[in-house]
C-alpha cells in the first residue's frame, strides 16, 4: 500500500517541527535550496524513525516548485502540504525578498493546488508582521490575492518599496490574502489550507532578527505581550497539527495568529 505524502518546504526548525507532529507513518518529502541542510535535517529525521525523501527546491522559480509538486504526485497521494521557506528582513534585499516570500508562497499554492489529494490539507508559515500594517486599499487586497504567481512583481504598488522590512510586511499580508483565495481552488479538489501567523519564535531566523539593530524592539515586543516570552517551534507544531488534522476539518482559508499577544499589545498601545 502506498504512503500518503506529505511535502515540506523548509528544513529549518518549524518545518522540522510541523513535519515531527504530522509525519508519522508518511512518506515525508523535505524540500529546501540549501541542499547541506537538507542532507542533515533528513539525516536526524530518519534516526528518529521517519521516512524521509530529500528534493532541493528554489520556491522562487515556477519550473523547480512544478517539479517538486510532480515528484510528490509520483511517491502517492500528496495529502499534506507545508510550506515554511522564507527570508527575513536581514537576510535579503527588497528584490529576493518578495521572490521568495510573496512569489514563493503564491507558485507553492498554485502548483500543489494542483496535485493536493481530496482529503488533503495544507499549511503556509506566514508572520505576525502582516497583522502590524494598516489595512491595505481594497483593490491592493484584491491584487494580491488573485493575481497570477508570475505577474505580483510587477505590480504597481510594489515598485520602490523603501526597504526588506516593507517588502515583508506586505508579502506577509499577501500570504494569508492568497492563502483565503486558494482556499476555493483547493476546496474543490476537497482539500483546505490554511496560514498560521507566528510571532518571535526561537528560530536560527528569529535569532538573526534579535542580534540585528532592530534586536530591542524584538525584546519589547516580548515583554509587553501577554505571554512575555517568544515561542517555540514545537508550539507552531502543534497549531499545524490541530489545522492539519481530523480537528480542523471545518477550518479552511483562515490564518492563525500565534504571537503572545504582541498583536493585542499594539492595538492597546502598549508598544
Amino acid at each position: 500500500m502506498t504512503a500518503d505524502v506529505l511535502v515540506v518546504i523548509g528544513a529549518g526548525a518549524i518545518g522540522q517541527a510541523i513535519a515531527r507532529r504530522t509525519g508519522v507513518g508518511k512518506q515525508i518529502l523535505l524540500a529546501d535550496i540549501n541542499t547541506d541542510s537538507l542532507a542533515a535535517t533528513a539525516d536526524l529525521m530518519e534516526t528518529s524513525g521517519y521516512n524521509v525523501r530529500t528534493e532541493p527546491v528554489d520556491v522562487s522559480s515556477r519550473e523547480s516548485v512544478r517539479e517538486l509538486a510532480a515528484v510528490a504526485a509520483d511517491l502517492g497521494p500528496v495529502t499534506g502540504v507545508v510550506h515554511t521557506a522564507g527570508l527575513s528582513p536581514v537576510q535579503a534585499p527588497v528584490e529576493a525578498l518578495l521572490r521568495v516570500d510573496l512569489v514563493g508562497v503564491a507558485l507553492v499554492l498554485e502548483e500543489f493546488g494542483r496535485v493536493i489529494a481530496p482529503g488533503g490539507s495544507g499549511i503556509v508559515i506566514s508572520s505576525m508582521a502582516g497583522h502590524m500594517i494598516p489595512a491595505l486599499a481594497p483593490e491592493q487586497d484584491e491584487a494580491l490575492a488573485r493575481t497570477a504567481a508570475d505577474e505580483l512583481m510587477q505590480l504597481p504598488f510594489l515598485q520602490g518599496l523603501p526597504n526588506s522590512g516593507a517588502a515583508y510586511t506586505i508579502s506577509k499580508r499577501a500570504n494569508a490574502l492568497r492563502v483565503q483565495a486558494a482556499a476555493v481552488e483547493w476546496g474543490d479538489r476537497g482539500a483546505r489550507i490554511n496560514s498560521i501567523s507566528p510571532g518571535i519564535i526561537f528560530t536560527p531566523l528569529a535569532m538573526d532578527e534579535l542580534n540585528s539593530a532592530g534586536g530591542p524592539r524584538y525584546r519589547e515586543m516580548m515583554k509587553v505581550s501577554a505571554a512575555g516570552r517568544g515561542g517555540t517551534p514545537d508550539e507552531v507544531g502543534a497549531a499545524a497539527a490541530y489545522l492539519m488534522g481530523p480537528d480542523g476539518a471545518f477550518i479552511t482559508g483562515s490564518d492563525l495568529l500565534i504571537d503572545g499577544g504582541v498583536i493585542a499589545a499594539m492595538r492597546a498601545g502598549r508598544l
